[in-house]
């Protein structure tokens, strides 16, 4: 990802009014913004209200003429719906924000929380991830790992899916436990996982960077894996097929420089294959928890490092029709089907990240191009 669009360079400042918040939502509510695009307006108008006034000329600069930002009623309704279930926001840029998360160059711009596990947010955290259909064994071992973690003040990060999940987060209860889960916040999916979620409630959290009420979908899980691995210092895959999410949880945390252990399992076993390939390719083989703890930094290298103070980036260069055009050409020629870097992408054009940037986020808003966990991007 370019320099202009990772939150951690240019951290934006938080809202602490009432009509900043709604501006927040809207911004990232409105149609094809995704946190990338979210964090480089705001790095070039400074507050999200002033971005949201920018984004029709960027439509339109796009191609896109009939183009309408979030409703303020839409994302005011979301706000009271969050306050109806006694969800809470917690911004980028906020105390309360995860300090590992913040630095993933695709950080959410705000998450929802519900429960009484805040203080848990700044504790050392581990995720646990595997197969929902776990064996009897990879459950087992996902409730010991998890069950000695949190005893040793680990706090255990997983996605409230059945199997390994789920084993996970209820050895790991007493201690307070974070599931950061696909949908609204408030959506307990899996049905068969509700009275964990709202056990997980009292003790710990849910977190979830969709709007109240989102049922989840195929796209949110991906996205929601890279928050797991990017909330961790380290990700424990105990059981996984060969083609599976733990594994796209797994190559996310290789992404954000995170350290990935994985459970051996015997080689007949296609819900181990995933694992035994990750260890094959140079990730950890964990036993028990001491494995993990061992491969864990010391307790005083845990806190990334400071945030830099906010910098807004100089105004785009101007650029022609013609240039703009061949500019949009060349990175459409360049891209296809499969996810590509961004930072890729810049270098092979040979161009500027910032005459770049600019063009991918008009492209983004245009629906030609997707932007994908990770800084990666592809056709649409």
């Amino acid at each position: 990802m370019s320099e202009e669009t990772h939150p951690s360079t240019h951290p934006p400042l938080p809202p602490t009014t009432e009509d900043d918040r709604v501006s927040w939502l809207r911004l990232l509510r409105s149609r094809r913004v995704g946190p990338a695009t979210f964090y480089r307006l705001m790095n070039e108008h400074g507050t999200a209200q002033a971005a949201l006034e920018a984004l029709p000329e960027v439509a339109r600069a796009a191609g896109v003429e009939k183009y309408s930002s979030c409703p303020v009623g839409v994302a005011e309704a979301e706000l009271k719906a969050g306050a109806a279930i006694g969800a809470r926001l917690i911004f980028m840029g906020s105390p309360d924000y995860p300090d590992f998360l913040a630095g993933i160059p695709d950080a959410p711009p705000f998450l929802w929380a519900a429960g009484e596990g805040t203080h848990l947010l700044h504790r050392p955290m581990v995720a646990l991830v595997g197969a929902r259909n776990a064996s009897s064994l990879g459950l087992r071992m996902a409730k010991a790992l998890a069950g000695a973690l949190s005893e040793q003040g680990h706090v255990v990060v997983s996605g409230l899916a059945r199997g390994i999940d789920a084993a996970s987060h209820l050895a790991a209860l007493d201690h307070g436990t974070i599931a950061v889960v696909a949908g609204g916040v408030d959506v307990m999916y899996p049905a068969e996982n509700t009275k964990l979620a709202e056990d997980i409630a009292r003790t710990g959290l849910r977190l979830s960077e969709q709007p109240i009420g989102m049922t989840p979908q195929a796209r949110h899980f991906p996205a929601r894996n890279r928050i797991i691995s990017g909330m961790a210092q380290a990700v424990v895959v105990v059981e996984a097929a060969a083609k599976s999410g733990s594994l796209i949880t797994a190559r996310n945390a290789l992404d954000q420089g995170r350290d990935v252990l994985a459970v051996p399992g015997h080689p007949f076993d296609a819900r181990a294959a995933g694992c035994n390939m990750l260890i094959r390719d140079g990730a950890t083989l964990v036993r028990n928890a001491e494995d993990v703890l061992a491969a864990l930094p010391a307790r005083s290298d845990t806190a990334p490092p400071p945030q830099p103070e906010l910098r807004l980036a100089p105004p785009p260069e101007q650029r022609s029709l013609k240039e703009t055009a061949r500019l949009h050409t060349d990175i459409l020629n360049r891209l296809g089907p499969a996810p590509l870097a961004e930072d890729q992408l810049i270098r092979d054009l040979s161009a500027p990240a910032a005459q770049v940037s600019p063009v991918l986020t008009d492209l983004e808003v245009d629906g030609k191009i997707r932007r994908h966990p990770g800084g990666l991007v592809s056709l649409n």
